[in-house]
């Protein structure tokens, strides 16, 4: 019984179990009877010294164990038992464990990423691609945009924007072999639903990889998804087909109403789009839907201006379109 008070740690302390002169621990060995002070940092508490001395005196005590006890009630204190609370390092090592075990389960491979979610995207593309405006077709836009986060996340992004680049201009290079065989009178309205449907198609396609534009085209090359795009449609389809289409362009212009203005329009701002240079292959047409395409007014010349205006009326006379009785005058101006 002896042995085992002289292996105990008495606390001299208050009934707070704080040391009255700067928390002082006594420690009683076998050598002396005369308490040895241990002195203990301000900043630490006493579950703390506890909790450090147990795991240094571990391997040195009696089989009967340590007992910290109070100078109030002498009874063994609960809180300083190992089982009560695990050590902060046993719980970041099982936290480290659990995050990387889940990081390798949830991990993407390139195998992954061929069989489920590359097909799923290829086939969600080809729908925007090909659609017709008229037809109805049920895609879910969040589960496009859920697949192209996953692969910007497991660090595929460079191996996405390869293959979406591949998939467009193997559908481009499709489309321009279609244009090859359409007929001239028929070329200009079938390169308007080329474009047109190629432009809807990146209004889509566009926002559902705008994850892999910002996080990979934005940052590491320095480019933009849309243009990126829009110029595959220059290289494989507008760039091959232009010497024809110009042509067309100037004889639908010289002849009003041959082809719908809508349709004019569309393609020539199309084409100033793509590529503004090719205004200056035909200024008369694209200046006639886009702005400052020709030079500046000058005042010298006016007389030129006034002979290209009769000019263009004398044309448009000569083809069916007359001017009319103009020795009177319009029925409203007689009212007033």
């Amino acid at each position: 019984m002896e042995d085992m008070e002289d292996d105990c740690f008495v606390l001299n302390d208050d009934y707070n179990h704080n040391s009255a002169s700067g928390q002082v621990l006594y420690l009683r060995n076998e050598l002396s009877d005369v308490p040895q002070p241990l002195s203990i940092s301000p900043g630490l508490g006493m579950r703390d010294v506890a909790v450090r001395e147990n795991h240094s005196k571990v391997c040195s005590t009696s089989s009967s164990g340590l007992k910290f006890m109070d100078s109030d009630s002498s009874s063994v204190s609960s809180d300083t038992s190992e089982t009560d609370s695990p050590s902060s390092a046993s719980i970041a090592g099982k936290l480290t464990l659990n995050s990387a075990s889940k990081f390798l389960m949830n991990a993407m491979t390139e195998e992954d990423y061929r069989t489920t979610y590359w097909p799923n995207l290829e086939k969600a593309i080809d729908h925007l691609l090909i659609q017709n405006p008229m037809d109805h077709i049920s895609i879910s836009y969040e589960q496009i945009y859920s697949c192209v986060y996953k692969c910007v996340c497991q660090q595929h992004s460079e191996l996405l924007y390869k293959d979406l680049m591949l998939k467009i201009t193997t559908h481009l290079q499709q489309v321009s072999s279609d244009l090859q065989i359409s007929p001239p009178g028929n070329f200009i309205e079938n390169f308007n639903i080329a474009l047109t449907r190629y432009t809807d198609a990146l209004q889509c396609i566009v926002p559902v990889f705008i994850y892999m534009n910002k996080f990979y085209i934005e940052t590491k090359l320095n480019r933009d998804l849309r243009e990126d795009l829009m110029k595959l449609f220059t290289d494989n389809v507008a760039e091959k087909h232009v010497n024809t289409l110009i042509p067309l362009l100037l004889e639908a212009h010289s002849m009003p109403f041959q082809v719908r203005p809508s349709t004019m329009a569309s393609v020539v701002k199309g084409l100033y789009t793509l590529w503004p240079d090719w205004a200056h292959l035909a200024p008369a047409v694209f200046s006639g839907f886009i702005p400052q395409i020709n030079p500046p007014t000058v005042e010298s010349q006016l007389s030129d201006y006034a002979a290209c205006d009769q000019k263009l009326q004398m044309e448009l006379s000569l083809n069916g379109f007359p001017r009319g009785d103009q020795s009177r005058k319009r029925a409203s101006e007689e009212s007033a």
